[in-house]
């Protein structure tokens, strides 16, 4: 059998670690990402050139190359350039939606508050890319920053002597503003201190190898950053009316990510779980990439998972809290309002994860390794800042005075009491 089956009552504190103490796999580089962003922060663009040559066995002739994508365009095919198109719109839409507004009301006479939201000015993007094309990844990172109102969107994509132009072109097609040739450790370096040609950003975004995750951890604290994202991830739950190949096929989607993608299935049903693990092997040997897919199968966070309910399965999902969460059941929508944890959440029979990761509309860059405990995934609020705004009039302040100067005096800090008793004196005073 290709994916272990398993009862959650069965699982000892090995196996329940394995499922959720999942890391990103970054210890092992992290040492040499310190010297790597060290030598970018005071070399610039000698040590970009230096790294880029060794690591990716290209050596670099314009590090900006925003006029390559412009170009991409009218290199790709024209079903491609209408994917690319169509897959933009429905993210921008999505994205536009979700755009707050200002506001401002009354809370009490003389007590205005309100809220504004403005956005960042500079932000990264890093898209993997070099000989390989990843337009979807393009797509999330770019479009919602754009949406945002961020002025200048920079994006990063790895080298390569002949560089995909599907990559390109989504670029392009998702509105960034300047594009450099840069990958791996050194760019997000290059994006968080600046070089003689890479602008310094407030904030940088997108997934990356463990390399890329490992010097956003480095440059954290100098920059802002989304997340620390790992290796791919789903749970699918399911109850008797799933159809098990379906189910099976998600876990197999998943699976071809990364040798390292965790795929679990969970479902009350003996007979589906039976099923789903026969299914995840017969499509496994249809796929090209069953090599990877074997591999992300075996490894221990991955399994199809037996529960005595469907209340064991919810809590197990949950703890879990996954990048991806598919449910095929019957009651889909009373089982996703006691679920609180996933990144992104896919609905019914006829909504695969793929869907996400392309062409719905939402963001696929998602929180990873329970991650989504406490963080949501890619969003226009991603790029936004936002600022309270007050007014007290007269009435306001009188209002209040009394009870902000107790407790300023209670905290001894007495020039907070007497800034509101100036303004008091002067309303009183002959």
């Amino acid at each position: 059998m290709t994916i272990d089956v398993q009862a959650i009552a069965d699982l000892g504190p090995a196996d329940r670690a394995a499922f959720f103490e999942r890391d990103a796999g970054i210890e092992g580089v992290t040492e040499d990402v310190r010297e790597i962003v060290g030598r970018v922060r005071e070399e610039g663009d000698v040590a970009i050139r230096e790294f880029t040559s060794e690591f990716d066995g290209v050596e670099l002739g314009n590090v900006e190359i925003t006029d390559r994508c412009e170009r991409a365009d009218e290199e790709i095919d024209e079903g491609i350039r209408t994917a690319i198109e169509t897959a933009a719109s429905n993210v921008r839409e999505f994205h536009e939606a979700q755009l707050p507004e200002d506001w401002r009301r009354e809370f009490a006479t003389g007590r205005t508050l309100g809220r504004r939201f403005r956005p960042l000015e500079r932000v990264g993007v890093y898209v993997p890319g070099g000989s390989a094309a990843y337009p979807s990844s393009a797509i999330m990172g770019i479009v919602p920053a754009v949406v945002a109102g961020v002025d200048h969107v920079a994006v990063v994509t790895p080298p390569a002597e002949e560089l995909n132009p599907v990559t390109l072109a989504a670029i392009h097609a998702a509105g960034a503003d300047v594009v450099y040739g840069v990958g791996g450790a050194q760019a997000i370096a290059g994006l968080a201190y600046g070089t003689e040609t890479i602008d310094r950003v407030q904030k940088i975004v997108g997934p990356g190898n463990k390399w890329v995750t490992a010097a956003k951890a480095v440059v954290r604290g100098d920059v802002e950053i989304d997340f620390l994202a790992g290796p791919s991830e789903v749970v699918v739950i399911a109850d008797e009316s799933a159809a098990p190949d379906l189910v099976a096929a998600e876990l197999v989607a998943q699976a071809e990510h990364d040798p390292n993608a965790s795929v679990v299935a969970v479902t009350d049903d003996e007979g589906t779980a039976d099923a789903v693990a026969g299914a995840v092997d017969e499509q496994t040997n249809e796929r090209e990439r069953d090599d990877v897919i074997r591999q992300a199968l075996s490894n221990d966070a991955s399994g199809v998972l037996k529960a005595r309910s469907m209340s064991e399965a919810i809590l197990f999902t949950e703890a879990y809290a996954p990048e991806h969460l598919s449910i095929v059941a019957t009651d889909d929508e009373s089982i996703l309002d006691r679920i609180d944890s996933a990144g992104s959440v896919f609905l019914g029979p006829n909504t695969p994860v793929a869907a996400g990761d392309y062409a719905s509309g939402t963001n696929h860059v998602l929180p990873t390794n329970g991650g989504a405990q406490v963080t949501g995934g890619l969003s226009v609020e991603t790029f936004l800042r936002s600022t309270t705004v007050q007014r007290l009039t007269d009435e306001g302040i009188a209002e209040l005075g009394e009870t902000i100067t107790t407790l300023a005096d209670a905290e001894g800090l007495e020039a907070h009491a007497e800034s509101v008793r100036i303004r008091l004196e002067d309303e009183t005073g002959p």
